[in-house]
């Protein structure tokens, strides 16, 4: 069985909280087990390389730091033609590659069916290796943003058993 789902964590983890995106993939990989068919990718910045990771994927769900005009820390998803506008308020190279990504998916005919957005409104994207404590409190808001629309495509997570 191929790759039905992918779930892409992008951005910059030097970057404090442009690095959202692949602290949430850290967090789904330590937390959850996921059927065959459901590929966890940590995209990073690296844009229109994921290419070839993403072709032949039915569902995409890109995990990022996006500007919506929000609080800090606000959940927000978007859904088929709301991700390229999502994603016209840059405030990061990496989000250039994402839309390149985007369109070479669209012109070579291998987009996927669904696309899906689960972005966070960042406080901080100055140089820093942690995010910011608004942008921590709210992972737990975006990794059940991102297991339920999972649910909604079909997919059911297992959450992992904590040794004490």
């Amino acid at each position: 069985m191929g790759i039905s789902i992918s779930v892409l964590g992008i951005g910059n983890l030097l970057m404090s909280d442009e690095g959202v995106g692949v602290h949430a993939i850290k967090a789904l990989e330590a937390g959850y087990h996921f059927p065959e068919g459901v590929r966890l990718l940590d995209g990073g910045t690296m844009g229109l390389d994921l290419l070839y990771y993403i072709e032949g994927t039915r569902r995409l769900l890109i995990i990022d730091a996006v500007n919506s005009d929000s609080p800090p820390a606000t959940v927000k998803l978007y859904e088929g033609r709301q991700v390229p506008a999502a994603l016209s308020q840059k405030f990061s190279v990496h989000q250039i590659g994402l839309q390149d990504l985007l369109f070479a998916l669209d012109i070579t005919g291998a987009a996927p069916e669904e696309i899906c957005l689960a972005g966070v409104q960042p406080r901080d994207v100055e140089v820093g290796l942690n995010l910011s404590d608004q942008v921590e409190q709210a992972m737990p808001a975006l990794i059940n943003a991102v297991i339920k629309k999972l649910e909604d495509w079909g997919v059911q997570a297992r959450g992992k058993m904590k040794c004490a």
